[in-house]
């Protein structure tokens, strides 16, 4: 979905605070509504305008009750900015993607996904591969393993059912895991703040160094497009979105400033 439409889906309180209500559990129209305080009648048509931008899906129940629920994860990003207004909306990406391949970010993936050396050796092999134990957990702990365990060590869950330790163990180290998320997610929302101001700075810099008739900015913009591969008029018109003749003309002066060098249609920064 469009994500100015979906900031404008947002945008609306009463949306934002049935999210907040699903993130908890499915409700049903009349929960939300008690939740809510307001007529069934408002928050059927709040429900369905989160459903047709696929925020929000239903499910009946046994008694034909309708239950409604947050279909996906999506993040949605706004920058603001001297030089920048942009919205991005953004879903989770696979499971299996490489982040250690990153260029720029460096998660200590051993911390937040190790597997523990009891569940290595639950799965009969101190010195199995990451993905190896990875599976183990997954199956479970062997059953001689399972067996093993002593009554006395048996915990209880909710239900009254008993916990064998390499359950409880599992129980553990998931909870340790998501510590470490909970705290890598603060970490990279507070990295996110400090590129975002840090970005402000060097536009700001960079746009005094080459600034001629208040296009600072847009000079800016241009160079930091050329860095990034874009070399003709026309690439470098659609990376900063102006026309193509402002762009050659700015090019043109900082050129003659020494910045960039041209040759043929081909524009680089300057050496």
């Amino acid at each position: 979905m469009d994500s100015a439409a979906l900031l404008d889906i947002l945008g609306n309180e009463n949306r934002r605070r049935i999210l907040r209500l699903l993130s908890q559990k499915p409700c049903y129209v009349t929960e939300i509504s008690e939740y809510l305080g307001v007529s069934p009648k408002a928050v059927i048509d709040h429900l369905r305008k989160l459903e047709e931008a696929g925020l929000v899906e239903s499910r009946t129940d046994d008694q034909r009750r309708k239950y409604f629920h947050i279909s996906r994860n999506l993040r949605l990003e706004v920058d603001v900015s001297p030089y920048e207004f942009g919205m991005k909306s953004a879903y989770p990406a696979s499971a299996s993607l490489d982040v250690s391949a990153c260029r720029y970010v460096s998660l200590d993936l051993q911390q937040t996904m190790q597997v523990s050396d009891d569940d290595s050796d639950a799965a009969g092999d101190e010195t199995a591969s990451e993905d190896d134990a990875a599976t183990a957990m997954a199956d479970g702990p062997p059953a001689d393993a399972v067996a093993a365990s002593s009554t006395d060590d048996a915990r209880e869950d909710d239900d009254g059912e008993s916990l064998d330790d390499a359950a409880v163990d599992d129980v553990a180290g998931l909870a340790e895991e998501l510590s470490c998320l909970e705290d890598l997610k603060s970490e990279l929302s507070l990295a996110q703040r400090w590129v975002h101001g840090r970005m402000t700075d060097v536009l700001d810099s960079l746009s005094d160094a080459v600034d001629g008739d208040n296009e600072g900015h847009l000079r800016a913009e241009m160079l930091a497009a050329i860095a990034a591969g874009a070399e003709t008029v026309p690439a470098i018109s659609d990376e900063v979105r102006a026309p193509a003749p402002i762009v050659e003309r700015n090019l043109s002066e900082m050129a003659e400033q020494g910045v960039v060098e041209r040759d043929g249609d081909r524009w680089t920064l300057a050496t």
